[in-house]
């Protein structure tokens, strides 16, 4: 159960990272810039690299594995 939900977090995660760098990346060449950024309401880049922060850390420690073999 651990190693599925490290996997799955894990490309969770990247899927967020390659959704914001694209988001972000029209975003500075202004083909996609909504009108007001109002936090909880408007569909952003920074919500998609909060995401791929959380889902990343999840699979870091979804995998115990790695931590059990070096702690001894």
């Amino acid at each position: 159960m651990e190693k599925m939900v490290s996997q799955l977090s894990y490309w969770l995660g990247l899927a967020c990272v390659a959704i914001a760098l694209v988001m972000r990346g029209f975003n500075a060449l202004g083909v996609w810039m909504p009108g007001t950024v109002i936090e909880g309401v408007t569909i952003w880049y920074m919500s998609f690299y909060k995401g791929a922060l959380l889902f990343l850390l999840v699979s870091i420690a979804a995998n115990s594995e790695w931590f059990r073999h070096h702690k001894s």
